[in-house]
């Protein structure tokens, strides 16, 4: 299997906000190298293929889910790392059409009135939250120390 260039470019970008990649080095690196303060090092777990799970969710949904973790867990490489492992765990557990489903009852079920109404307590709304909770959980237990 093919590596995911755009994969790898979205992780890259994720590295620059943060800091992780200096801006002096103009360079060419492979995706699985990190340049910094201290030269070029490998990093643990990017450049590798994606699974087949991760190849159906496109990239900007990728780093939406990455950010938002890292929002909540801190913007530290660390966090990048976890939040990256977590996506993988969550992206393996749940097919991207169920994900996009049950993303879209949470986001509803924040609109107050009426209109937010229609989308709690339905059994069909239950069962998308439950499984992406599920799987983030079960992300939490592999990825978060």
């Amino acid at each position: 299997m093919m590596p995911n260039p755009f994969r790898h470019a979205a992780i890259a970008a994720l590295a620059t906000l943060l800091g992780v990649a200096s801006a002096a080095a103009q360079m060419v690196v492979p995706p699985s190298t990190v340049v910094g303060p201290a030269g070029a090092s490998r990093v643990p777990g990017m450049g590798s293929t994606p699974s087949p799970a991760t190849a159906d969710y496109p990239t900007d949904v990728t780093a939406d889910y990455v950010f938002g973790c890292m929002s909540s867990n801190g913007n530290t490489r660390t966090a990048l790392e976890q939040c990256s492992c977590s996506f993988d765990v969550v992206a393996s557990l749940l097919p991207f059409d169920r994900y996009v489903e049950a993303s879209t009852f949470l986001s509803m079920q924040q609109v107050s009135g009426e209109k937010g109404a229609l989308f709690r307590g339905g059994v069909q709304q239950k069962a998308a939250i439950d499984a992406l909770r599920r799987a983030q959980a079960e992300a939490e237990i592999r990825c978060f120390d």
